[in-house]
This record gives structure tokens, sequence and C-alpha cells, in this order.
């Protein structure tokens, strides 16, 4: 069986507290996890729902990596800050990629570093 996973991709230039980040990352994995096939989400659920962080340096490559993901097919949600706490309304700050198979996201976030 292949394995599963899912990543969630958040902005390093934003200066947002740990709070935020860790409240952007919920709301991108849910937003990817609602688009994803059933039986991709099954097979994640069985093998413990693995999750990695990653890093991008700015909106313009989180757009990039999001738009690769869903060109790729692999379910990706993006998440637009409602601008009620520390940042501007419609700021782009975390995306959501998977749950999908190991191979097919590596192919799309495989370069990028570990938050």
């Amino acid at each position: 069986m292949e394995s599963f996973k899912q990543v969630l991709v958040l902005r390093s230039d934003l200066g947002m507290s740990q709070g935020k980040k860790i409240v952007q990352a919920c709301h991108a994995s849910i937003g990817a996890y609602r688009k994803a096939d059933k039986n991709d989400i099954k097979n994640w659920e069985d093998q413990g729902m693995k999750k990695v962080a990653l890093t991008v340096k700015n909106g313009k490559e989180l757009e990039k990596y999001y738009k690769h993901a869903k060109t790729s097919g692999i379910p990706a949600y993006i998440v637009r800050d409602a601008g009620l706490t520390e940042l501007e309304p419609d700021t782009t700050t975390c995306v959501g990629i998977g749950p999908g198979t190991v191979q097919e996201i590596d192919k799309v976030t495989g370069n990028l570093e570990t938050l």
C-alpha cells in the first residue's frame, strides 16, 4: 500500500505568532481535507493522518505551490486571513495540500524546507 500524507505550507515573511501559525495551518488542513477523495482520506486516516509543516518565503511562492498542486490534481486549499488579529484582511498565509500519496505530494513540495 502506498503511503499518504498532507502538507501545510506556511509563509515565513509575515511574522505570525506561533499561535497564529497553528490556527492558519488548522484552517488549511481542514480545507484541503474537505476537497480530498474519500478513498485517499480513508487510506490517510488508516495510516495515522501524517502531516508535515513546510515553509516558503512569501505570498508569491505560496500561490505557486497552491497552483501547482491544483494543476497536479491534488486537493489544495489556500487560507486568506480575515484580518481580525495580526494581519491585514485577505492576506494569504498558508496552503494545505492533500491528503494524497507521498509520491504525488513530493512532486509538488519535495524541495521545500520544514518549518
